[in-house]
Order: structure tokens, then sequence, then C-alpha cells
């Protein structure tokens, strides 16, 4: 007997790209959504649980909990936020606040362990937002972390500048304490960082192809990807319209939509929270010193652009 789809917990800040994520997730057919937890980061936690839910909405997937998370790092305040590069709302403006579904009663860290407890072994974790969450379940649930069969993040960057400091990703920078007691748990993890999500790009003509895909959700996503393209355009890449796919790639990779043909497996991911605030580094050692498995993903087969529209040309979504 084949095993079924493999359940995912996404916990995400959602933004655009998180949202291009989420949509592929729900769209490939290998790995099942069973949960999704928000965090501040791209917007306030408030927003990224109703954009969440807007978005499952228009998808009909009214089945699967979300719970708000973390509204700030450990210990700190948070009045931050990404309004340049995804809107006032973290989704371009577009209004994803939705009409029926509601946040589950329990919060992202408990919905987690709930999880873990149903899918023992199985539920891969993808982090595409601040770790907040993710440190919040290790201290509250430290027996289930070893129900999880691996984590992946999209954070930090090692051999190239970071996008919100000379040094930081803005997931790592936002909450590098967390960040540093997630990659220090006893789980596998995998770190897709900027060094390569910046080579995996959406164009204009692939923008139009995607708006055009029939249904509710790609054309609102079409819609948002304006607002992030104008950034990209402007800020990043001098001219050129097109914007990073930081967040799907991490899904491509947490999903096997592509395989892995590059990594680093250091003995450890170091954080710093002093200093050069949130850069992230390999730890000196050997793979085999490492508590758990740990890989930097440095380059994979397919283009994560191309592995999104396949996945969202080949669902039927509703109008």
């Amino acid at each position: 007997m084949r095993p079924g789809p493999t359940p995912v917990f996404v916990d995400c800040d959602t933004g655009i790209d998180d949202a291009l994520a989420l949509a592929y997730l729900l769209a490939e057919p290998t790995v099942e959504v069973v949960g999704v937890g928000t965090v501040f980061g791209n917007t306030s936690v408030e927003l990224a649980t109703g954009n969440t839910l807007g978005l499952l909405e228009l998808a009909g997937r009214d089945d699967i909990p979300v719970a708000m998370g973390a509204p700030a790092p450990l210990g700190e305040d948070f009045e931050g936020g990404a309004r340049a590069v995804h809107g006032s709302d973290g989704v371009g403006g577009v209004g994803l606040a939705p009409h029926r579904l509601r946040a589950a009663e329990v919060g992202a860290s408990d919905l987690l362990a709930d999880l873990a407890a149903t899918h023992p072994g199985r539920l891969r974790v993808l982090a595409l937002g601040p770790l907040t969450n993710l440190a919040r379940f290790v201290h509250a649930h430290p027996d289930r972390v070893g129900d999880i069969a691996d984590v992946t993040v999209m954070g930090g960057a090692f051999d190239r500048n970071g996008n919100v400091s000379r040094v930081a990703e803005a997931n790592i920078h936002n909450d590098p304490r967390a960040a540093a007691i997630v990659f220090d748990a006893p789980w596998p993890v995998s770190v897709v960082p900027l060094d390569i999500t910046m080579r995996h790009v959406l164009t204009e003509r692939e923008h139009a192809e995607l708006a055009a895909i029939p249904g509710a959700l790609p054309a609102v996503l079409g819609r948002m990807l304006h607002t992030y393209l104008d950034y990209y355009e402007d800020a990043v890449f001098e001219g050129e319209r097109q914007c990073a796919l930081h967040d799907p790639l991490a899904a491509v990779v947490a999903a096997s939509g592509a395989r892995i043909m590059r990594v680093d497996e250091p003995a450890g991911i170091d954080v710093a929270t002093d200093g050069d605030w949130g850069r992230t580094s390999r730890r000196p050692g050997t793979a085999a010193e490492a508590v758990a498995r740990r890989r930097i993903v440095l380059d994979v087969d397919r283009d994560a652009a191309a592995v999104l529209l396949e996945a969202l040309r080949a669902w039927e979504w509703p109008d």
C-alpha cells in the first residue's frame, strides 16, 4: 500500500510570496497542508491571519485549520512590517479578509503540537516567516519535537549580503533569538537562504501566465503581484521587472518538487543575537557533530517559477 500525501504544517507571515507558496502547496498532489500557523513579519499577525483565511476561502479549503501565533519577537515589541514590499495589508491591497472562515481557538504552537501527535514521524514543517512560533513550540512541547519529520526554513544569508541589513535576512533578523532555538533543536533542518532564493525569479511574462489561470485565487495572486513586482523592479533589479520567489522556492524544497543538487551540511547554524543582529553563519565542525542533520540548500534542478506555474495550472480552482 502506497503512503498518502505527506502532511505539512505551514508557518507564515502571509505576504505576497507566502500566498504564492501556500497556493503552490494546495495544488501540489504529493503533500497535504494539514494546518497553518501565522506570525508577525511581513505584516501584523492579525493581518497575516486574515490574509491566510481569505486565501483558503478563495481556494475552497475550509478544512484546513489556521491558528494565530506570535505578534512579536521573543521578549521584544514589533512595530515593523514590510509595507514597501508587500503593501499596507501584506498582500498588495487586494483585500483578502475572509467572509466565512475563522481562526482556530488554539495558538499556532499548540496546533503544531496537536498535528505532531496526529502525524508522528511524518509531519513536515515549512517556516516562511520569523521562527517565533517554532521556538515557542520547542519550549512548550519538548516531548513533541521528536515527532516532527523535518523543518524547512526560508531564511538566512551565508555567502551574500542580507536584505534588511548588510548581513541579515528579514525572517532571521525579525527574531534571531527564536532562530537560534530552532536551529539548535534536535530535529532535521533544511535552510533555504537568500543565496539561492535570489536566483529564482518570476518574470513579467510568467506573471501574466499566472494571472490567466482560471479561478478566483490565481486572479487575486495576479493582482497582488503588481505590488511585489513594483518593489523589486525599483529597489532590487534596477529596472528589470521580475521578483524573487523566496517562499515558493522553500515550499518547492519542502514538497520535494525539485531535486536538491548542492548542499552544505555544517555542524550547526549560528545566529548573531548581538552585534551583527540576525547574521547566520556555519558552525565550525563536521556534520557528524550536529545535534541533528543541518542542510543549507544552495542549488536545485528546477526553476521555482516553472514548478509553481505547472502546479497552479494543473489544479481546478473555484471561481
